[in-house]
């Protein structure tokens, strides 16, 4: 006579299966019973003034809050237009290499660093000049352009 192909290992895992199985339809079932029978009622979920989503309906007697719809505003408020006068910015030629055509300005009123090209440049500039500039967006960043020689 053979012996079982199942061994004590085999037989937990059995085991240790069914009661997950069990428990499962267990769970199941509960859920089933403790829900408010399926009704319009118990799916409802009201939202308050706050933005919180509660199970009770808000109370009908409490004041309310009066506003003018016309006081809202749903577009992005215009710019107003920008004089050119502003955009052209003043600096000094920190640095430059004319064998590879580009450098740097230094902003006189936010001392930030700006890139600077040969092909921007309206004047021969040299290093350490006073300059006027236009910031424009780059590849990499801002970059001045229409580089003229004050």
């Amino acid at each position: 006579m053979g012996k079982s192909q199942e061994t004590a290992a085999k037989k937990e895992k059995e085991k240790k299966r069914l009661k997950k199985r069990q428990e499962k339809l267990e769970r199941k079932r509960d859920s089933k019973h403790n829900e408010k029978d399926g009704s319009l009622e118990g799916m409802m979920a009201y939202v308050d003034e706050f933005g919180a989503i509660t199970s009770t309906p808000p109370d009908v007697n409490r004041k309310k809050h009066s506003f003018n719809p016309e006081d809202i505003k749903i577009s992005v408020q215009k710019q107003e237009a920008v004089d050119p006068a502003d955009l052209i910015r003043k600096g000094i030629l920190s640095t430059f290499n004319t064998a590879k055509g580009f450098g740097f300005i230094r902003d006189t009123e936010s001392q930030d660093s700006v890139f600077v090209h040969i092909n921007s440049m309206i004047d021969s500039i040299k290093q350490g000049d006073k300059v006027t500039f236009v910031l424009e967006k780059g590849l990499k960043g801002m970059q001045a352009a229409q580089v003229k020689k004050i």
